[in-house]
């Protein structure tokens, strides 16, 4: 999990003047743990909640079965985008900010656009 962790750490604006091939390795990873529409929902459910959320809370909004929402909060937390915490027998999600951070600085393209 930390070498995920430095994928997120090393990843830089699609906009850079030079963009060196483990960047750009880095920046498709991040993008590839978002290349799900579920994921995509989740990682939504997550930013728009007051806090960590429960994986009971996760499995009807997106319409799948526990075991499929499972594995894309696993490819989210293994790209550093997601927090797990365990509490008892549930387990809680939220989004790391950083990580969050550090996504909308790879995607912003204003500087390059038009």
């Amino acid at each position: 999990m930390s070498a995920t962790l430095e994928i997120i750490g090393c990843c830089c604006p699609l906009a850079a003047s030079t963009l060196s091939e483990e960047d750009a390795e880095a920046t498709a990873e991040l993008f590839k743990a978002l290349g799900d529409p579920a994921r995509v929902r989740l990682v939504n459910l997550l930013a728009t909640a007051d806090g960590p959320v429960c994986m009971c809370d996760l499995i009807e909004p997106v319409g799948l079965s526990q075991p499929t929402v499972s594995h894309h909060m696993k490819k989210l937390v293994d790209a550093g985008l997601v927090a797990r915490e365990q509490r008892g027998k549930w387990a809680f999600f939220s989004l790391k900010r950083d990580a969050v951070d550090k996504l909308a600085l790879v995607a912003d393209l204003k500087e390059a656009c038009c």
